[in-house]
């Protein structure tokens, strides 16, 4: 299985994930022609996309979909609630809505060869998820856009070997920043984003001896740089309760404006 992040941060977000036989992107919060760029970037081309699965309904996370969807017919999956509003966005224009496949949380699902599990996740939006993905032995998940983290989504992202988690903000930069109060606290509430310093807290209960990759993602263009998040997910982990070090695991920042590196599970 492979992961790869085609865009990742407050403006666009866009994952590939897939086997030898099946294709999938998580979220589509870019344009077109920048998913079919990091596509062809692994090989694959549009026409052979098996399914795009929705997080949720915000823009940066649903852009692309339409043009995806009238280019090629691709499934789009998605919780009940998501569906709903992405059929209410104009902007999206027209395609065919039987190409929405209805998803729950906590139910298992495949497409192709990949079995997915979406689980809940607390933000803002109508009925929010992310995905664990497995093929054979291996597992990866996509979690990112959580306020906060819980036991419930501990368990859920245990034994992966590789993980794109979300590194948003630094609490300092945002509330020294100039957004205005109501976004600020937006941002901070359960219902926001996870922080530098809770994504690596978070990282410390899942941290394991097969885990091949972490990537940090949805990092915010104005409360946060790829330097801070990297250093300070670092000195969580490095000074938190576990056995490991940050040195133990091959760390990186997807980036807003270029692919990262294919990693292979």
């Amino acid at each position: 299985m492979r992961l790869m992040s085609i865009a990742s941060g407050s403006s666009g977000n866009c994952t590939y994930i897939g086997s030898s036989q099946t294709h999938i992107l998580v979220d589509a919060g870019i344009s077109n022609k920048r998913i079919e760029q990091g596509l062809n970037e692994a090989g694959v081309k549009g026409g052979e996309l098996n399914g795009i699965v929705i997080t949720h309904e915000h823009s940066d996370h649903i852009r692309g979909l339409g043009v995806l969807a009238r280019k090629y017919g691709i499934p789009i999956y998605g919780t009940k609630e998501t569906l709903e509003e992405i059929k209410a966005k104009k902007g999206l224009g027209e395609y065919s809505r039987g190409l929405l496949e209805e998803v729950r949380p906590d139910v298992p699902f495949a497409i192709g060869d990949l079995k997915l599990l979406p689980f809940s996740i607390d933000h803002d939006a109508a009925n929010p998820v992310a995905y664990r993905i497995q093929h054979g032995r291996s597992s990866v998940a996509v979690a990112t856009d959580m306020g906060h983290y819980d036991q419930y989504v501990i368990e859920h992202l245990q034994g992966l070997d590789a993980l794109l988690l979300e590194s948003n903000h630094d609490v300092n930069m945002l509330q020294a920043g100039p957004y205005p109060y109501y976004l600020k606290r937006r941002i901070l509430s359960d219902h926001g984003h996870l922080s530098n310093e809770n994504a690596g807290r978070l990282l410390n209960h899942l941290l394991h001896d097969r885990m091949k990759h972490i990537l940090l993602g949805h990092l915010s263009k104005e409360n946060n740089y790829e330097a801070l998040a990297y250093e300070t997910v670092k000195l969580e982990i490095d000074q938190g309760d576990t056995v490991y070090k940050a040195s133990d695991f091959p760390i990186a920042v997807a980036r807003r404006d270029q692919m990262s590196q294919i990693l292979y599970v």
